[in-house]
């Protein structure tokens, strides 16, 4: 398992913070990593765009990843 930090928009101060763990196939089973980062969620924006977007950016970012299955997805508002 591995912990990445990464911003899916950089745009402005992010609005949410996300957590997201898949699990892939590997030649010899299956493998599990954790992903975070924050998101800068326009108005009027949904969660269902939101993890979309995650998903998209993670798979740019590790190709294998398109084939994941969501074991924990997390969104949550930024600031305390």
């Amino acid at each position: 398992m591995s912990d990445t930090t990464a911003t899916v928009a950089r745009a402005a101060e992010p609005t949410h913070a996300w957590l997201i763990t898949l699990q892939y196939p590997v030649h010899n089973g299956y493998a599990v990593v954790t992903h975070n980062g924050t998101l800068t969620v326009a108005s009027g924006g949904t969660r269902e765009r939101a993890y979309l977007d995650i998903r998209d950016w993670l798979t740019q970012q590790r190709p294998e990843l398109a084939r994941g299955n969501v074991l924990f997805f997390s969104l949550e508002p930024y600031r305390l």
